[in-house]
């Protein structure tokens, strides 16, 4: 009998290991699809977008980076959101940020919130946590108020941003809603076509302000 039960759990570990290998290799070949188009020759930055302030979300780094980048090309000040309390590194962390999102009961962060008024446009980025934004930003939103200023939301995940978009464009408070961006987590074998990206989505969000073209589809190279 207990020698039917480990081959049990054997046959079930190596299924979880196979399952895990071809996803991981799915994600892989999408994310080299999708990059494609920003393979090659960087980009010229076109865009102008007037006094500029990028706040983010970031607890592993990919979120900042992305932001950084905004910030160097947009000349933006950066403000970066913060938890009053860190995050644990315990296993059921996952788990954790899971409850929060169910019951809304967000971190609570530390202040002040950045005034917007200075400014003419506003980005603002954070990780997908369970397929929507990080709590850390839908706490902030919560209590953000962009008094009527263009905002452009990003993201960053391993393959999948879910409903952040959607959820976040339903909390940010009196913004003029502009195309978001999800940029999956790479390695540095892709950084020339991740800045690419980034550019190129900066000059679209460029057309689609002097248009007044403020709509809630996420950017899509074409």
């Amino acid at each position: 009998m207990l020698k039917i039960i480990l081959g049990l759990v054997v046959v079930i570990g190596l299924g979880g290991a196979v399952k895990g290998v071809l996803h991981l290799r799915t994600v892989a070949a999408r994310n080299q699809q999708e990059m494609a188009p920003y393979a090659g020759e960087k980009v010229p930055y076109t865009a102008s977008f007037g006094k500029t302030l990028v706040i983010y979300y970031s607890k592993t780094g990919h979120t900042q980076a992305v932001a950084r980048q905004v910030a160097r090309y947009t000349g933006g000040d950066l403000y970066e959101i913060q938890t009053q309390k860190p995050f644990s590194k315990v296993p059921w962390l996952a788990l954790s940020l899971r409850r929060q999102l169910k019951s809304g009961q967000y971190p609570a962060l530390k202040e002040p919130l950045p005034d917007v008024s200075a400014y003419d446009t506003v980005f603002v980025g954070a990780p997908v946590w369970w397929y929507t934004a990080a709590t850390p930003l839908l706490s902030f939103l919560q209590q953000m108020d962009f008094k009527g200023k263009p905002v452009a939301f990003f993201s960053t995940q391993g393959s999948n941003y879910g409903t952040f978009f959607k959820d976040v464009r339903a909390q940010a408070q009196n913004a003029r809603l502009l195309p978001g961006a999800a940029f999956n987590n790479l390695d540095a074998s892709y950084d020339a076509a991740v800045e690419n990206k980034i550019v190129t989505w900066l000059n679209g969000l460029q057309n689609a302000a002097d248009k007044e073209v403020l709509v809630g589809e996420q950017f899509h190279h074409k």
